[in-house]
């Protein structure tokens, strides 16, 4: 079995309308077939409770497309914080059965999937991009301090699209 590994640099902060502040990801030593799970941590230690940022992991499959995981703040709801957990697929031909997903990414091809939750900002949540072991792709946040597993969404990919090779963070 092969170890795929990360290295990870710092990239300069990127000035356009997609994206605040950038890392660059890249993964070596990756099987021909890609990658079948990630797991990225999250944790928004403070930022205002309104809708508008987007904490985000980006990940491309092998032949084409991408992906993104990542979490939101929301508005306040009865005196407690939300987070808002996305897991989205902008390749042609994904679909979906889960009632967390809907057709299309950001107005084009592809599924969006998301879910909200009474969270805590300064905890990390762990995000699982996870394969069946075929096309299925489901997208779960983890509490690391109690354990929940928070099913955000699963799609599936046209079979061409392959595994994950790459992955880069973007906040938004």
């Amino acid at each position: 079995m092969k170890t795929a590994s990360i290295s990870i640099s710092l990239a300069s902060l990127i000035l356009s309308g997609k994206a605040l502040v950038g890392s660059e990801w890249s993964v070596t030593n990756v099987p021909s077939t890609g990658l079948k799970d990630i797991t990225f941590p999250l944790t928004i230690v403070e930022a205002d409770h309104i809708s508008g940022y987007y904490f985000a992991q980006q990940y491309a499959f092998i032949n084409s497309g991408i992906g993104y995981t990542g979490l939101q703040p929301r508005p306040d709801a009865n005196g407690k914080p939300v987070l808002h957990g996305v897991f989205s697929s902008f390749i042609d031909g994904s679909t979906t059965t889960d009632k967390n997903c809907a057709p299309g990414a950001d107005g084009g091809p592809g599924v969006s999937c998301s879910v909200e939750w009474n969270g805590v900002y300064g905890r990390r949540y762990d995000f699982e991009v996870k394969s069946n072991g075929s096309s299925v792709w489901t997208g779960t946040a983890i509490d690391t301090v109690t354990g929940a597993r928070i099913h955000i969404g699963s799609y599936t990919v046209p079979a061409s699209a392959g595994g994950h090779p790459e992955f880069s963070s973007r906040i938004r």
